[in-house]
């Protein structure tokens, strides 16, 4: 783990005495070595981006922000020994992160009872979810959209085009139970029906049996929720099985890497997604295009864009550190203080939504954050 300034934080620093206080320390962790990894390293790029940004125009009321950089490996236990270490050890102000839902749930107590807040990257729900079954979530908040709000634009989309009938396929992991449980809870409203269900690995490298099933359920569609390799699988599976039905990705896959892997057999398939990825097609007089078309500028500045295409995911890091930066503005960084001024955020216009968060809901995107993009011709575009 290292503490990170940046290069320009500390050009800024040597060049403004006003920034020569003492930092305020953020604890940033994410996979950047395990089966995540894809998406937990640009995510810690962004991170670093996005703290030069804050400390070149002045950081938080004259002092800077430095981040102390863990990496999670995809394992629950490692992550809850680095928050530990970010709590006790480190003294953070706050903290960002994991990138898997499994991770994040590890972390959820740490957080809550070292009461310092963390604002994480993961999709699923329950890490802001509360009661005798998750516990409670007073301490952390989530910049990506949740898996229920991501699925209600897809059934939303769903009963558009008519199709009600459907067989979803979805991940062992904590991320695809999630999706699977809102699935469930909300297609009656919307007059789907969900003929069957069948689980894979998020490992897995062939899920031809489960296609095979989910065909013989006679279903208008087939939804797939997971993230990383596994979807694009699904993906090529469904061509090789000659199998014509639409396919429907969750809000974890429109990223190039999945029309890469999955070649041409992408074609047509349709997800949820942040407006991130459609930026050019969005009309002039949306509040988030600007601060979208200035987060790729940045990006493609720094040349992530070579290595890590952007991406769904690319935002999240960006709208968590903004949203902790807005906070400490308004109140510094006394832990309580800290921690209902982010739950009273209102208003952010960030890559991935426009932010209202409240007591009962500590990530504040709705439905109208989301689109439903479509691959068609080797990239996305907004689904007819």
């Amino acid at each position: 783990m290292k503490r990170v300034l940046g290069i320009f934080s500390l050009l800024v620093l040597l060049a403004s005495p006003a920034l020569a206080a003492e930092p305020i320390t953020i604890g940033a962790f994410f996979d950047l070595s395990g089966r995540a990894s894809f998406i937990g390293t640009p995510t810690k790029l962004v991170a670093e981006m996005v703290v030069d940004k804050i400390n070149q125009e002045g950081g938080i009321n004259g002092r800077p922000l430095a981040l102390e950089i863990g990496d999670t490996e995809a394992n629950p236990a490692k992550a809850a020994n680095i928050a530990k270490k970010f709590i006790y050890k480190d003294k953070v102000a706050a903290i960002i992160g994991p990138t898997l839902t499994d991770t994040g749930m590890n972390v959820k107590k740490i957080a809550h009872d070292g009461r310092v807040p963390i604002v994480m990257t993961v999709g699923g729900d329950p890490v802001i979810m509360g009661g005798d079954k998750f516990g409670p979530f007073d301490w952390v908040f989530k910049s990506p959209q949740r898996s229920r709000t991501a699925v209600e634009r897809l059934l939303i989309y769903l009963q558009e085009k008519g199709l009600t009938r459907v067989a979803l396929l979805i991940a062992s992991d904590g991320f695809g139970k999630d999706g699977a449980g809102w699935m469930h809870q909300l297609a009656p409203q919307y007059g789907v029906e969900i003929l069957l269900e069948e689980s894979f690995g998020p490992r897995d490298t062939d899920m031809t049996a489960q296609l095979t099933r989910a065909k013989n359920a006679k279903p208008q569609a087939i939804i797939c929720w997971t993230t990383g390799p596994a979807g694009a699988i699904v993906a090529k599976n469904k061509a090789q099985l000659g199998i014509e039905l639409p396919l429907f990705q969750c809000h974890g896959l429109p990223d190039p890497k999945y029309i890469e892997l999955a070649g041409a057999a992408a074609e047509g398939d349709r997800m949820p997604a942040t407006k991130l990825m459609v930026v050019d097609e969005l009309d002039d007089s949306d509040p988030q295009k600007a601060v979208i078309q200035e987060f790729i500028h940045l990006y493609r500045e720094k040349g992530y864009d070579k290595q890590f295409p952007i991406n769904t995911h690319s935002g999240y890091a960006w709208d968590a550190i903004m949203i902790l930066a807005n906070a400490m503005k308004k109140v510094g960084t006394e832990p309580a203080a800290l921690r209902k001024a982010i739950e009273e955020t209102t208003g952010y216009v960030g890559v991935s939504g426009i932010y209202h968060m409240t007591a009962e809901d500590h990530n504040g995107l709705g439905v109208d954050s989301m689109v439903m993009v479509e691959v068609r011709e080797g990239r996305f575009v907004l689904a007819r």
